[in-house]
């Protein structure tokens, strides 16, 4: 409360886009023959190497044209963050302001960037109120047992004065740090004043830069240096004739700032309907804050299916030598449900979902992500590329990707792909795992359902529901791992539904993915 302002914030930098996926032949051919091998029966092995021999004739076009694709999405994103970059140091009112409200939103006092004028920033931060402050502190009694210590009126307000400084400090380093072009910002502080319960002003000024950056900054203690270094600045808390602090807050008077005082002139704290009120500035003061970064984002790299290539090119099928007839065979029996698998238990997978396995794994209660490790015969990655989370989506020249997080009926479901036969042959194994909202500190207890579900193409369908268990916060659900059957290699599936009780980190750590 009283020691953010010791925080170090870093400097912005120009963005960098990332590369877009190395596609490969192998995953070419391996969406292709997922495609052409649909609704094809089991049993018909000449219409089974009909399609596979038209997935290997388009699996090239299909490949050239998603890598051209995917060079230019990256040229359009790397000239739109250029153009972004040159906007926020040429001050761009926009620009900025959203800039410095994402920065700002997670901080313990909300601040707002509401206006640039030439290279000044202006803000507006809504400061705890008084009577919401403690009025007790730990202590130790004369025997030194543990005790509560009553504050007096002048302690409690040298407390929010204090935690004022903080909030006042970090707000300006921070916004200084995310706006390169920024040499000074103007702020202003809002709070509920405890004798009318009425939102008022009771600190602005003016701090510039170098004041900011020159100023050390080491002890709780020296945020309330703020009122030494800025311009004009004003605050309601003042030292009286004897040396002490004032105990009484009163709002200041904002004659003297023409933009505070034409919002307290046309503004009432209780405004009649439809007219501004200071507390709908007290509501909305984080209204320009963009949404939470964990919520589910649109990866610009998403890489389009063979059937929507196949669509967009409106191209008739490449010619296939004639298929020798072949004995009537009957139509393939319904789908059966999903098998539903218990810890520890295994199957072999059959080919068909080699070359396309879906999963999807839904849950309700707490928020949860989906991450894949691929790995060697170990159970160790190669490298942290081969770690696939929400900041890095897909892996192994798209044979694995994440296909994002959305809400289905009462539950949110994440979904990925694996193409197995398109994997390097280092990987050997492909952990599925979940880990709890990091955010959140929350445990898989908090899950009230999870359940992963697979199928392929054939319609084989797996399912695997793991227990909720309290004292893990993140958990390896399944397992898919190649082995040998009879003579012939196979990849195989285990349910496992084991877990780590230091979350992400500790599931990264134990394949072997460096974590900073």
């Amino acid at each position: 409360m009283t020691s953010v302002h010791l925080e170090s914030f870093p400097a912005a930098q120009p963005p960098v886009m990332p590369d877009a996926p190395q596609l490969s032949l192998s995953w070419a051919l391996a969406e292709a023959r997922t495609f052409h091998l649909q609704g094809v029966g089991r049993l018909a092995r000449a219409e089974k190497a009909a399609a596979k021999q038209r997935a290997e004739q388009e699996a090239p076009a299909y490949l050239a044209a998603e890598t051209a694709r995917l060079r230019e999405i990256r040229h359009q994103l790397t000239d739109e963050a250029e153009h972004w970059w040159q906007a926020l140091l040429a001050n761009d009112e926009d620009t900025v302001c959203e800039a410095v409200n994402t920065a700002f939103s997670d901080n313990p006092a909300a601040g707002c960037a509401v206006g640039v004028d030439g290279s000044v920033l202006s803000v507006v931060v809504r400061q705890q109120d008084l009577d919401s402050m403690p009025d007790q502190t730990p202590g130790l009694t004369p025997s030194g047992r543990p005790t509560l210590k009553n504050l007096t009126k002048r302690d409690r307000v040298l407390w929010w004065l204090t935690s004022m400084g903080s909030n006042i400090v970090a707000t300006l380093k921070e916004g200084f740090a995310t706006a390169p072009g920024i040499t000074a910002i103007d702020l202003a502080v809002l709070t509920r004043l405890p004798d009318t319960q009425r939102l008022g002003f009771v600190a602005y000024g003016r701090w510039t830069r170098q004041a900011i950056e020159s100023t050390p900054w080491r002890e709780p203690a020296d945020a309330l240096r703020f009122q030494d270094i800025g311009q004009d600045v004003a605050c309601s808390v003042t030292t009286t004739a004897s040396g002490n602090l004032s105990s009484a807050i009163k709002p200041l008077e904002t004659s003297r700032v023409p933009g505070l005082q034409d919002l307290l002139d046309h503004a009432e704290d209780e405004p009649g309907p439809g007219e501004p009120s200071l507390a709908d500035i007290d509501v909305t003061l984080g209204s320009h804050t963009p949404p939470d970064d964990r919520a589910p984002l649109t990866d610009p790299y998403r890489i389009k299916s063979f059937a929507e290539w196949k669509q967009e090119t409106a191209t008739g099928p490449a010619p296939v030598p004639p298929v020798p007839p072949v004995s009537p065979v009957p139509p393939a029996p319904p789908a059966p449900p999903a098998a539903s698998l218990i810890p520890g238990q295994t199957l072999v997978l059959p080919e068909e979902a080699w070359q396309g396995l879906r999963v999807a794994f839904s849950f309700a209660g707490a928020d949860a992500d989906l991450t894949l490790f691929l790995t060697d015969d170990d159970g160790r990655v190669a490298g942290d590329e081969d770690f696939v989370f929400y900041n890095q989506p897909f892996a192994a020249d798209g044979a694995a990707r994440l296909l994002g997080k959305h809400q289905e009926g009462p539950y949110s479901v994440e979904r990925a792909t694996l193409h197995l036969a398109a994997l390097p042959e280092r990987v050997r194994r492909v952990a599925i795992a979940i880990n709890m909202d990091v955010d959140t500190g929350l445990n898989c207890g908090a899950l009230t359902y999870a359940a992963l579900h697979l199928d392929c193409v054939n319609g084989a369908a797996w399912a695997f529901q793991p227990s909720p268990n309290p004292d893990i916060r993140a958990m390896v659900v399944a397992e898919l791992y190649q082995h040998t059957v009879d003579g012939r290699p196979a990849w195989k599936l285990r349910a496992l539904g084991q877990g780590w009780a230091d979350g992400l980190d500790g599931l990264a750590r134990a394949y072997g993915v460096d974590i900073q």
